[in-house]
């Protein structure tokens, strides 16, 4: 399953919100990866995702492969939509 989704904070995804985004991508079982141009990283990985340099407005898909893989999309859409919590 897959899903593409859009940063919305002003700052991108620096080390305070890609934290809560692996943080949440380890609550699941699914395998959870991040692709963004031909970049494709393990979204449980902080090092993988800081090294995407995602900005404000950059659009990037999020695939989940396994048994909580909707469950997984939802979550990690719902972090994103909602600008990582830090507003």
């Amino acid at each position: 399953m897959e899903k593409t989704l859009k940063i919305g904070n002003d700052d991108g995804l620096h080390a305070r919100p890609a934290a809560a985004f692996v943080k949440e991508a380890n609550n699941f079982k699914s395998e959870i990866n991040i692709i963004y141009g031909d970049k494709t990283v393990n979204a449980k990985s902080i090092m993988g995702l800081m090294t995407l340099g995602l900005t404000k407005d950059a659009e990037f898909k999020v695939v989940a492969v396994g048994e909580d893989e909707s469950e997984a999309i939802k979550k990690l859409s719902s972090l994103v939509d909602e600008k990582f919590n830090l507003h």
